[in-house]
């Protein structure tokens, strides 16, 4: 693995606009709904702003319907830049690579609508694209001292727990895992060290680490409970998605300190 933690970019998709999420309240609700921003800019934009800066791996999420148009317009912007998340299924999976995307970002697909993990469909999707070419998703939500992938919008608790044991078993079928902690996701509160320090002791592949960042010094922070082994994304707190804690290039000067 490699041996620095980095910053990795966002597009966030919502009704087909780039948007800020407090992700706990993404039900089908819309009057629960919490936005701390809407953009005023195509995902596009922010797309070729991480290209022009070299920033990889970063990865755009449609939450719900209506977004296919706007994550092509992003990925088309940045082919083999970004990653995709969001209704990806076996079926559909080689089309958004096909559409620019990097890797698939899978999760409800993995489950039955119960929240049972089917691991039949984790195989046929490790048939149709490569492992290569796959990122699973274990956003989670905590529920005492564990914290369970939670799916369909972060809304249902599956029968899946993040623990290394979970890891071991899922890396063989992955390039990376990508992690929200949906329950701090969207507050600028700060991030939750104790899932960020457990995913550092395992770090065997990649891992993406989002939720709750609202500073520069979470990238150090993150950088340190993980023994340099988790890479953040920070959203809401950032300065190109209203926020006030972080500016982006603050951000793409600290990924800058070493090659990625």
């Amino acid at each position: 693995m490699k041996g620095k933690t980095h910053f990795r970019p966002c597009i966030d998709l919502h009704d087909g606009k780039v948007k800020q999420i407090v992700g706990g309240t993404l039900d089908s609700q819309a009057e629960s709904l919490k936005t701390n921003f809407v953009s005023d800019r195509g995902a596009e934009w922010y797309a070729t702003l991480y290209a022009n800066d070299g920033l990889r791996g970063g990865h755009v999420i449609k939450l719900g319907p209506g977004n296919d148009k706007a994550a092509r317009s992003a990925l088309s912007s940045y082919p083999g830049g970004m990653q995709i998340g969001g209704g990806i299924r076996p079926d559909n999976a080689s089309e958004w690579l096909e559409a620019g995307a990097s890797h698939v970002i899978a999760t409800s697909c993995l489950f039955d609508s119960e929240g049972r993990f089917q691991v039949e469909q984790l195989k046929s999707l490790v048939s149709e694209i490569g492992s290569d070419k796959l990122i699973i998703d274990l956003s989670c939500r905590r529920k005492g001292d564990s914290w369970i992938v939670a799916m369909n919008r972060w809304q249902l608790l599956t029968d899946i727990e993040v623990t290394h044991e979970t890891l071991d078993e899922l890396s063989n079928s992955c390039a990376e895992f990508l992690i929200h902690a949906a329950d701090v996701e969207g507050k600028c509160a700060g991030i939750d060290e104790e899932l960020v320090q457990m995913l550092g002791e395992w770090g065997r592949i990649p891992m993406t680490y989002a939720g709750g960042a609202s500073s520069l010094q979470d990238l150090e922070r993150v950088a340190t409970l993980s023994r340099n082994r988790v890479d953040l994304t920070i959203g809401s707190a950032l300065d190109i998605f209203g926020g006030s804690g972080v500016s982006y290039e603050e951000c793409v000067a600290f990924n800058s300190r070493d090659a990625f």
